[in-house]
Formats: C-alpha cells, structure tokens, sequence
C-alpha cells in the first residue's frame, strides 16, 4: 500500500514538473517568434530607410546608400535653401515673413534668418518649438529625435541579458513576451503615433508610424522650404555629442523628457558656451497661466526641473544661469500604472531597454505641452532678433507684502524728510517696481549667483528707498534694498556710487530707465 501511494506520489509530481516544463518551453518558444518576427520587421524597416537616405558615411567616407546598417550616420540633405542673408530678398519669403519685419524692423529679423537653431526633442513641446521658429523666418534648423538607434546602442544581445537577470520560473515564457513588447513600444516610442496627434504640431493620421524628425522635414519644407532643415534620427548622448552641437548653433532647444540624456546636454551646452533653453515638464498640467521662463534654480513644483538641478549641481558643479520653461502648477494626475506579468504593478525599470527612458505613460492635456513649444518659440525667436523682453519673475510675494512695503516706504520718507508728500507710487506701483524691475531682491543681490534658491521670499529685510534723494519717490527713483544697504545709499552720493562701483551704477540706471519708459518720469 505504501509502495503504491509513493508510487502514485512520485508519477503526480513528474505530472507537474512535465506541465511546469511544458508552459515554461512553450512560453519561451512563443517569446522566441516573436522576437524574431520583431527583429525581421525592424531589419525591413532600417533597410528600407537606408536605401532611401542620400548618402551614408563609415569611417569618414561617403558612399551611396546600402542596406548594411552597421557604424553608419545618416547624412540628411539639408533642404536646398538659401543663405541666411539673402533670404529677406526674395519677394515671396519677405512677404511671408511681413509682419515679423514690421514687429522686429528689417535689420533685425535678418538676425532672425541667418541664425542657426538645434531642436532636440520632437515630440508635443518640441514639435511647436520647431515650427514656430520655422514660421517666424529662421534660416537654418537642425531637428534632432530619437528613434531606432536604441538598437544600435543597445543591441538583442543586451536586452535578452537584462531579460534573464529578470525572469525566473513558470512565468519565463510570459516575461519574454513582456520584454518584446516593451522593444516594440520602445521602437515606436519616438515615431509619430496615434496618441500623439492630440499634441504633435504638423503630424496626420497618415504620419503615423514614421519618425518624428522626418515627419517635421516633410511639413517644414511645405511650409517654408527656403529654410535649411537637417532632420536626424539619432539619440544624443557623448558619442553624438560633436555631430549635433557642432557648427556653432545660435540656440539649442532642449526638448527631451529623458532626464540623462537632458542633463548631459544641458552640461554640454554649458561647457560649449551655447545659449540653451530647457524645456521642463509639461505633463500632467492644465492651467496655461501658470507657465514661465526663469532660470533653473527658479522652477519650483517641478520634479523633472528638481531631479536635473539636482544633477547638474552634482555631477557638474553647475549651479545656474540656464533659462528653462515651467509651470508653477502641481502636476494635478499621476503616471498611469504599470502593470507586470502577473497582472499586477510592477517595478517599469525593470523593463527599460534603454535606462533611464521611462516605460509608463504620463497622462497629457495637448494644449500645454503646444504652449510649452510657443513660449519656447518666442523666447529664442526675441534673442536672436535682439528684441528685449522682461520675463515675469517668480516672486512669491503675496498683496499684503507689497502693502507693508508702501507703508515702510510712507513712513521711512516721514522720519527721513519730514513728509510722506514726495511719495508718488501706489500699492500697484509698489508691486511693479518690486516684482518687475527689483525681481523681489536687492538691487545689489541681481547676478546670476543670486537667483533662485536664494531669491527674497520675505519682505522682513527689505524696503524702498530713493536712487536719486534730490527727486521724488517715483517709480522710476525707487530700488529695493535691505535695511542696512538702504542706510548705507542714502550716506553716499551718486556721483560717488558712479566713480567707485560703475557697474553697479550702470546697472541700477538701466533699470530704472526702463520704468521710465513704462511709466514715465525723470531721470538723467
């Protein structure tokens, strides 16, 4: 009787392992088709690209266009157009661009067509950039996204080894067919897609599935083909670092939403002495009147614009001067779950192909992300022109901070001069001259060193006093100062202030300049 139960035992347990074996051979098998079936259609896919290219350039030679896809750079043609200079003397491009010579004046939007921008990032925030510079007469662009060369860089090989490090019995098989999902989503994560007409500039439905960068050329050269456009397909990171920013570009648009590949671009820039302008995140938002250019240490409520201040600082000892666009907002949802073999939430790092890309889905209002794009557009559109323009500063001052202000200025003027009647400001000129002009610091705190996280959140230590003490308390007299430097000022002359700190003296009267023209007065 023993003998026959253990027998019965013994011939239960080999059922189970030949089922456990059966599911595991049969799920790696399928995962197996798959892979392959993947890999056929991406080989057809880059074959069919290539043949399709100009040129393709190994080892610094060019040679017309193959299928083998191995060390080869894709050398796009460049669009046709003409010099930057010359571009305002064609009849059809100078009435295309009209109401931009009559906002900039000629001289100026010549600056505008002769500049050279890099767009990295094409996708909702990107996308709008691009074509707003496109549009606004900018000769020459270099649109950059990126796209299949996460197979160049990061070959099978590498992805069945992150594959094996991350599946373990019965649900081997089932992993597999996770992971070659996740190389099909990653292959058309940086094409155009369906979910992405909701944000995407110039895309149709007949874009889709075609890369984001050739998807911009074909419009751009529709709607503008006097402009230079090289479109790459092509993933920045050191390697691709030379070929992008090379050739001394006018601006770089970092519109990536990849927090690596952001960080050691926007460390690139800054080591290249290249004007560059961030894009933070964009996601998640829905108020449009809470978006704003500041620099960096500025952007609060962000975590993207949080985890590169904190890289930056890190790993490149950069601590500011770089002009990003965010949004005060808290981002109102959250990312979508990501949900693994067993139906439940898993951990999406183990599943990246390319690390640090994000595998779940933020949720995307389509309107901020293009606002994003407009303010970007504008921006860089304004510095090439060398148009001037005040970006509203972030101050966290609220109105009664700017009532204690008027009344510390009222009562100072009192005990100083013997009257408040030289007092020509209200609250609302109180809180132009603080928040506009004086950014809500000292006017001695005003260099980049200054901004940010060290910016004056309080009004405990400051106060108005006059620039000139022989004019009245005007809005174009007025600078904010802390306590002990306002006693300090008003013991000096200006003349004095001018020959022993021309640079602090040059700066202060330029500003004050400026309020004169917004609100009039006299200054000399």
């Amino acid at each position: 009787m023993n003998t026959q139960k253990r027998s019965s035992k013994n011939w239960i347990d080999m059922e189970d392992r030949f089922k456990c074996i059966a599911m595991v051979g049969s799920g790696a098998l399928l995962g197996s088709v798959s892979t392959l079936f993947l890999l056929r259609i991406l080989r057809r896919k880059l074959e069919s690209q290539c043949s399709s290219i100009k040129a393709i350039e190994v080892d610094g030679n060019e040679f017309k266009a193959a299928p083998t896809i191995k060390n080869c750079k894709v050398v796009e043609d460049r669009g046709g157009g003409m010099a930057g200079e010359d571009l305002l003397k064609d009849e059809i491009v100078s009435e295309q661009l009209t109401r931009n010579i009559q906002f900039f004046g000629l001289e100026f939007q010549q600056k505008v067509t002769a500049s050279y921008v890099v767009v990295i990032g094409l996708g909702g925030v990107g996308s709008h950039a691009a074509s707003m510079l496109l549009r606004s007469g900018v000769g020459r662009l270099l649109l950059v996204d990126f796209d299949q060369d996460c197979f160049r860089c990061y070959p099978t090989a590498q992805v069945f080894l992150n594959w094996k490090k991350r599946t373990t019995g019965k649900q081997t098989g089932f992993n597999l067919l996770i992971i070659c999902n996740i190389i099909l989503i990653s292959w058309l994560h940086e094409k155009v897609s369906l979910s992405s007409l909701n944000r995407h500039a110039v895309a149709l439905r007949e874009d889709v599935g075609i890369p984001k960068a050739e998807c911009l050329k074909k419009h751009f050269s529709a709607i503008f083909p006097e402009c230079q456009i090289d479109a790459r397909v092509l993933l920045y990171d050191a390697s691709s670092e030379e070929d992008i920013l090379s050739g001394r570009p006018d601006f770089v648009l970092d519109c990536i939403d990849n927090i690596d590949t952001k960080v050691a671009l926007l460390a690139a820039c800054v080591r290249r002495g290249l004007k560059v302008l961030s894009a933070t995140g964009a996601g998640a938002r829905a108020d449009p009147t809470r978006i704003r250019v500041a620099d960096l240490r500025e952007s609060t409520n962000d975590p993207l614009s949080r985890s590169v201040r904190h890289r930056l600082r890190k790993d490149y000892g950069i601590e500011g001067g770089i002009p990003v666009v965010f949004s005060l907002e808290k981002p109102k949802v959250k990312l979508l779950p990501f949900k693994g073999s067993n139906g439940e939430e898993d951990n999406p790092a183990d599943y990246q192909i390319v690390p640090g890309f994000r595998v779940r889905i933020i949720p995307v209002l389509g309107t901020i992300p293009a606002i994003f794009g407009q303010i970007m557009a504008s921006y860089v559109v304004t510095q090439l022109a060398g148009f001037e323009v005040h970006t509203e500063p972030v101050v966290n001052l609220d109105t009664d901070h700017y009532h204690i202000l008027h009344q510390r200025l009222i009562e100072h003027e009192e005990l100083l001069y013997g009257t408040a009647m030289q007092v020509q400001v209200d609250v609302a000129e109180v809180m132009y001259i603080v928040k506009e002009l004086w950014r809500g610091r000292s006017a001695r705190d005003q260099s980049i060193e200054h901004v940010g996280r060290g910016m004056w959140r309080s009004v405990k230590e400051l106060m108005l006093v006059r620039w000139d003490q022989r004019k009245p308390a005007s809005v174009s007299n007025l600078i904010l100062l802390k306590f002990k430097e306002g006693d300090e000022h008003e013991s000096r002359t200006l003349d004095d202030i001018k020959e022993n700190e021309p640079e602090y003296f040059e700066r202060v009267t330029s500003v004050l300049k400026r309020a004169e023209l917004d609100f009039g007065g006299d200054i000399e």
